[in-house]
């Protein structure tokens, strides 16, 4: 029964078999509703979740244990809302487990032979139940993890608009293959938005450069370029600089400047857009006549 096919143990006849489970599922079908009550009581779940849950138990005992499709799926349900509710894997496990408990207690009371065969086979399959429950639960926490990971991402790649036809890509902390992708993605999706033609890529916030992170923002220019995008890099720090020219990466005519204000400017005047400094400081922004 606990692997979805009928076992007969050894010594017992096919009819004696059937009898066991026979007994068992009368002895749980008649005290549903005390089992219900102790298991609730044991663990953490409500209910009408655990008597859904049990009634598919019932079903399953009652047919042999030969198809076990619903009472996995309902399993699969309630270890994907505990992962998202923030529930433990011990916790989620313990909610299936505690049947056993549960009705043990019904057990003690009406012991006989074929009653206490039944209850070790029962233990058996609420045992590997709570396994796959286990295995559901750490699946469901991964995806949910990943998702987050990706909203995450998301979130900390936004494409700015700077100016008419002026987009820019901030980057902040490691950028590798996945974090490359979405910056990608964005840019791209962005410039066919906005119609732009100038895209700075603003790597400041971006800790170190190696071989790979050039690489990457080397593919993520030349993207850009298939849109008709020019890109400037800016957020060239000296530390920076150094590392980029004693690993011999080679940036070939891709604008690179210091800073992001750097960057505009050069957008701008790439633009047709004249940028002139007036008194105390104040930029006075211009476009030129044809």
């Amino acid at each position: 029964m606990p692997d979805g096919t009928s076992r007969v143990p050894s010594g017992e006849t096919l009819s004696d078999h059937a009898d066991v489970e026979r007994r068992l599922g009368e002895l749980l079908r008649t005290h549903e509703e005390q089992v219900i009550r102790h298991w609730t009581e044991s663990v953490s779940a409500r209910r009408d979740e655990l008597a859904e849950l049990y009634r598919a138990v019932l079903r399953a005992v009652e047919e042999g244990g030969r198809d076990l499709a619903d009472l996995r799926g309902l399993l699969a349900e309630l270890s994907r809302s505990r992962a998202r509710a923030g529930y433990s894997p011990a916790e989620t496990s313990k909610a299936v487990f505690g049947l056993k408990g549960a009705l043990y207690e019904i057990v003690v009371t009406h012991a006989d032979d074929e009653v206490l065969r039944g209850f070790i086979r029962f233990a058996r399959l609420i045992d590997d139940l709570g396994l796959f429950t286990f295995e559901a639960y750490a699946e469901a926490r991964e995806k949910i993890i990943m998702d987050q990971a990706e909203q995450l991402l998301e979130l900390s790649t936004p494409v700015v608009k700077l100016w008419d036809g002026i987009v820019a890509v901030p980057l902040i902390g490691t950028l590798d293959s996945a974090r490359t992708q979405v910056v990608m993605e964005k840019l791209l999706e962005t410039l066919v938005e906005t119609g732009a033609e100038h895209a700075v890529i603003d790597i400041t916030g971006v800790p170190a450069v190696d071989t790979q992170v050039a690489q990457h923002l080397l593919k993520t220019v030349f993207a850009a370029r298939l849109m008709g995008a020019e890109c400037v890099i800016s957020g060239i720090r000296p530390q920076i600089a150094h590392t980029i020219v004693t690993l011999g990466i080679e940036f070939g005519d891709i604008v690179t400047k210091t800073s992001l204000a750097d960057a505009l400017a050069h957008a701008f005047r790439r633009s047709g857009v004249q940028v002139s400094g007036g008194p105390a400081t104040r930029v006075t922004v211009r476009a030129e006549q044809a």
